[in-house]
């Protein structure tokens, strides 16, 4: 088994993997922005399921499978139910944003099973998908929130730390604060 520092290592290296791979997209009829947030969107939750084989951890591979796939199920069904066209008036598939809902199920994954050291990289691309989104005109802002949010609580649902302390914020209308939670 690897080190939980060794899961630092393996995200950062895939990630910038990822971003190396988006500078030899400049070939697509699509902008740039629209196609590395395309990619990102695979290479996070492909990132955060790669952990769980790194790590040899077949109990966050279980909850990454209930995560994922439950916050799959919410996304497509709420985007075949609530039928809301896309800015760009491509589709009516813009409600809630599968790209934003995978990104950020796959950020709170790594965040939730490694700690916050290991999730901050993967919050700040998840949010970069989920911009890029909305500067394609394929998603309103609240199409995104709503994916993020989806994504998040499926994860946060499913997962818990993969050993030691975990520090993780909280924050409702009515109060806000730490929850700190250990495993041994």
């Amino acid at each position: 088994m690897h080190s939980v520092k060794g899961v630092k290592q393996f995200v950062c290296a895939m990630i910038l993997v990822g971003f190396v791979a988006l500078g030899q997209q400049s070939g697509y009829a699509k902008g740039n922005v629209e196609t590395s947030g395309d990619v990102l969107a695979v290479l996070l939750p492909t990132i955060a399921y790669g952990s769980t084989f790194y790590m040899d951890d077949e109990e966050g591979r279980i909850a990454f499978y209930k995560s994922f796939f439950s916050t799959l199920a919410v996304t497509q069904g709420l985007k075949y139910s609530v039928k809301k066209t896309r800015p760009d008036g491509s589709d009516n598939r813009s409600f809630p944003s599968g790209h934003s809902s995978a990104s950020f199920q796959a950020a709170s994954f790594i965040q939730m099973r490694y700690g916050w050291e290991y999730g901050v990289p993967a919050y700040l691309t998840a949010s970069y998908v989920a911009w890029s989104r909305v500067h394609a005109k394929k998603h309103y802002v609240a199409d995104v929130v709503a994916g993020a949010s989806i994504g998040i609580l499926g994860s946060y649902l499913f997962t818990e730390p993969y050993k030691g302390l975990t520090i993780t914020p909280v924050a409702s209308s009515q109060q806000f604060g730490v929850l700190v939670s250990a495993r041994w």
